[in-house]
């Protein structure tokens, strides 16, 4: 019997490690939106979430946090529009307020409601934008009408 001799031929590269494994998830989160605007000749920076109310005086608006208030050159359309997509619903033709700081609605025998936020403050809610309030909570409990048309 002779022997047989097996030619084996070099195995082809195999990837390297990092190709081979799944890449891994990212354990940090994105960063959250900030708004930059100009105070005093400095540029400030916060995040959407920290702003309790939008109010409009004139040309300008205030950017109500739960400490400190600043005074922006804008028109109120301009930053609801910025802001809607970040949980801010417009409850007078002049006051925009972040959804997650409210914390109760009262009806008015005007038809109009009173609206509180966290900290105390209440804002009116006219007529035309009660049916606005609606978009305050994924779902609504209780039985009767909640807003009356």
């Amino acid at each position: 019997m002779g022997l047989s001799v097996v030619n084996k031929t070099t195995p082809e590269p195999t990837a390297s490690l990092m190709e081979a494994l799944p890449p891994l998830p990212r354990f940090t989160s994105p960063a959250p939106p900030r708004i930059a605007f100009k105070v005093k000749g400095r540029i400030l920076f916060i995040n959407p979430g920290e702003v309790v109310a939008v109010q409009s005086e004139g040309n300008y608006v205030w950017l109500r946090l739960e400490s400190i208030s600043h005074l922006l050159r804008e028109s109120l359309s301009v930053v609801a529009q910025k802001l809607e997509p970040h949980g801010f619903i417009r409850i007078h033709r002049s006051v925009l307020v972040n959804a997650s700081f409210v914390e109760e609605i009262r009806p008015y025998p005007t038809g109009e409601y009173g609206l509180r936020v966290k900290g105390g403050k209440e804002y009116t809610v006219t007529r035309t934008y009660k049916r606005n309030l609606k978009s305050l909570a994924a779902f609504w409990l209780g039985t009767g009408a909640l807003f009356s048309d």
